[in-house]
């Protein structure tokens, strides 16, 4: 819901801007959850920055579903991992594994399988607009699997 176009998902690279792995950390910003320190003085007043929201996706979406995750998460009462205190882009693939690191989806493709799987995205925004998003998210994929890029031209086409 964070990342809803096919390009949303060029800028979660390693070594980019954008988080690649979840996890939280304070002053991190590797990290998918960064909690700011908090301002000398200002012990009780503290943010959560959610790094990995596209500037393209629908912001009622996006909201609602962190949201609703949050609330979910609270009400059950689920124990955070530890915090990312080190630059996890700078970790190898191997080590962010060994360290429980689960890496986000690379491609709109891989967002939807994790979306259909997930009963808490469908209570959040109900089965209409589940489905309904699902059914042209899916649309969208299959027609950009399916267009030849100017890149795929230039690279292979000179040597078939």
């Amino acid at each position: 819901m964070t990342n809803q176009f096919v390009n949303s998902y060029k800028r979660l690279i390693v070594g980019g801007e954008a988080p690649t792995t979840v996890c939280w950390g304070h002053a991190n910003r590797s990290a998918l959850v960064r909690v700011p320190m908090y301002s000398p003085g200002k012990a009780s007043s503290r943010r959560v920055e959610v790094r990995t929201i596209d500037t393209a996706a629908n912001p009622y979406l996006a909201y609602a579903v962190i949201l609703g995750a949050g609330l979910q998460g609270i009400a059950e009462g689920y124990e955070l991992p530890p915090a990312a205190e080190d630059n996890v882009w700078m970790l190898s693939e191997g080590e962010r594994r060994a360290m429980g690191y689960e890496t986000l989806p690379q491609n709109l493709d891989g967002a939807l399988a994790a979306m259909e799987r997930s009963e808490l995205m469908a209570e959040i925004l109900g089965e209409h607009v589940f489905d309904f998003f699902l059914r042209n998210k899916r649309a969208e994929w299959d027609a950009y699997r399916r267009n030849v890029t100017p890149y795929e031209l230039a690279t292979y086409l000179p040597t078939l």
